[in-house]
């Protein structure tokens, strides 16, 4: 028997669609399981004991409706005999059509009885703490007769991935016996991106800790960001930023956050892979991110999320992601008590 996922959407996406195979597996031992995502993805899929093979959708590749027809022509010649769904737009939804598949499986939609043999409600209320980012990809195993069960998001580092981390963090002076932050310091986007300059403001706070030492999680052409970012800061916090220190690639990412007593930041991918890691986060919600469906396995303790709707519950957030003045209203003052209770909670005060 084969059976295919498909997710090609963002890192975050992908790292929790990928909880459906730990499920699959446990079902269909003899199973061949398929993944069907985006290139920049399969850093998260690595080493993943679950995966038998990762099939990539490269739009860079394979451009307009001629690629779009050897993708799909790919994923027919696989011969599955089930395919799940999890993006559920109408390009995956074509490629379940004529993919031959006997069973076909995805979220349902005005449209979708057309595309599947089977579709699922999503629910309206969170079952767990899992929230519904999590459970919504485990409801789709509903028609395969697998019961709903929490299952966390992992990620799997090589023992060479954390020698090289700790390599990297000892080289630059970095002590290992002292508390290391991880800043996630720029959203996916400016709408995603908590404005710098309170960013700024909760770095000093965590700064106040004389032991702390920070690094910034931003990509080369993040740079210039993330250098106002610093410049933003107090001088005292500036020499605890060990601002040239960063990753070069995703799987150098996850070594340095797993040495890490916290990520605090931007809600997205950086903080789904700190929580595969079981790495304490703090998340900064986007007032266009609904935090009731994304907040995973919240406690109080070592998972603390913050969002616009906390402290204005009567604010009518109209979904324009080009509005970014709606997020200078979440002042850091705000929600300070949160995050000195997030920073004591984990000793990091």
């Amino acid at each position: 028997m084969k059976i295919a996922v498909i997710q090609p959407k963002m890192i975050g996406d992908v790292l929790i669609t990928s909880v459906i195979f730990e499920e699959l597996k446990q079902k269909f031992p003899a199973a061949e399981l398929h993944f069907i995502v985006n290139k920049n993805t399969i850093p998260v899929l690595e080493n993943n004991p679950f995966i038998d093979k990762v099939i990539i959708l490269d739009p860079n590749i394979e451009k307009g409706f001629s690629g779009f027809v050897k993708q799909m022509k790919r994923i027919r010649n696989e011969k599955y005999d089930i395919i799940i769904d999890s993006y559920s737009k109408l390009k995956t939804a074509l490629f379940c059509k004529f993919s031959g598949a006997k069973k076909t499986i995805s979220f349902h939609k005005w449209y979708s009885r057309f595309f599947y043999t089977d579709t699922i409600i999503r629910t309206k209320h969170s079952i767990s703490t899992a929230t519904k980012a999590v459970e919504h990809r485990l409801q789709l195993l509903k028609p395969l007769e697998i019961d709903f069960q929490v299952i966390k998001p992992k990620l799997y580092i090589q023992n060479s991935e954390i020698e090289n981390a700790i390599d990297l963090l000892s080289r630059n002076n970095i002590d290992l016996n002292r508390p290391i932050i991880m800043i996630s310091a720029i959203g996916s986007s400016e709408v995603k991106t908590y404005p710098l300059e309170y960013m700024a403001q909760v770095i000093d706070e965590i700064a106040e800790n004389k032991k702390v030492q920070i690094l910034f999680n931003y990509i080369p052409n993040q740079k210039g960001i993330a250098l106002e970012l610093y410049n933003l800061c107090k001088l005292e916090t500036q020499e605890k930023i060990f601002f040239d220190v960063y990753a070069k690639s995703l799987r150098e990412f996850m070594g340095l956050t797993s040495q890490c007593a916290a990520l605090i930041g931007n809600e997205g991918g950086a903080i789904n892979m700190a929580k595969a890691l079981d790495i304490p986060t703090f998340t900064i919600f986007s007032p266009f991110i609904l935090k009731n469906d994304w907040n995973m396995f919240e406690n109080e303790t070592t998972n603390i999320s913050v969002h616009i709707s906390d402290y204005y519950p009567n604010l009518v957030l109209k979904n324009s992601k080009n509005d970014t003045e709606i997020y200078k209203l979440l002042k850091p003052e705000l929600f300070n008590n949160s995050l000195l209770l997030f920073l004591n909670n984990n000793n990091l005060r």
